[in-house]
Formats: structure tokens, sequence, C-alpha cells
């Protein structure tokens, strides 16, 4: 009985300073080193010098609204879009709007290998009446 008992702690105390190493407050995460909130597109689009993005909109979203961050890797590089202003309006626009920023104003070489890192989302039904 005195084994399954040691055996008892020493399990929780194995977990007890595993659990140390697996959340560490101390850290920042990439994620909050972002601007804004990660924001879900509908779509996507990536030619030789444009990166064209649909997102929602309740009616008052504009480009000012949305910051493309632009991570390098190599070669290649990454474009995750960030929402800095919330639309708080009330028309939301079925399909979104379109946002279209240059190569250049992201800072990339055109014909560049570029990937997009945001989640997609569906474009939300509006009933018509």
């Amino acid at each position: 009985m005195g084994s399954i008992r040691t055996l008892a702690l020493i399990a929780a105390a194995a977990l007890a300073t595993s659990g140390c190493a697996l959340f560490q407050r101390d850290e920042p995460t990439r994620a909050a080193a972002m601007p804004g909130q990660l924001e879900p597109i509908h779509a996507a689009a990536i030619t030789r010098d444009l990166a064209v993005f649909w997102v929602s909109s309740n009616g008052c979203t504009d480009k000012d609204d949305l910051r493309p961050v632009v991570n390098h890797i190599g070669a290649a590089s990454t474009i995750t879009l960030r929402r800095i202003e919330q639309d708080d309006c009330e028309t939301p626009i079925a399909d979104g709007i379109e946002v279209i920023w240059s190569f250049e104003e992201l800072g990339l070489i055109p014909g560049s290998r570029v990937s997009v890192n945001n989640p997609y989302q569906l474009p939300s039904t509006i009933p018509t009446t």
C-alpha cells in the first residue's frame, strides 16, 4: 500500500513540474506581437503584383480598417490580414468587400511566392424581403 502511495506522489510531482513547461506565461506569442485581430476572409487571390482579399463588412469596412502583415521566410512570404478597426455599422454586405494591396505597398517583389495565413469564412447569406 505504501508503494502505491509513493508512486501516486511521484506521478503527481511529475505532472506538476511538467505543467510548468507547458504553460509559460512570460513568453510572448507571435499573434500577440501582431496588431489588431486576425481577420477571417471569404477569398484571396495573389497575382504577379497584387494581393486581393474579400472580407466581411457590416457596411463601413474599408482598406484602412485592415492591415496586411508580411513575414518573409527565405524566398517565400506570408501575408496575414489583421483587422485594426471594427465595423459597427448595421448594413451587412452579403458577399463582403474587396480590398487590394500592390506588392509595392507590401514591400514585395513582383512575382514573389506568397501565401495567405488567414482562416477562410464563407460569406453570410442575407435574407431578401
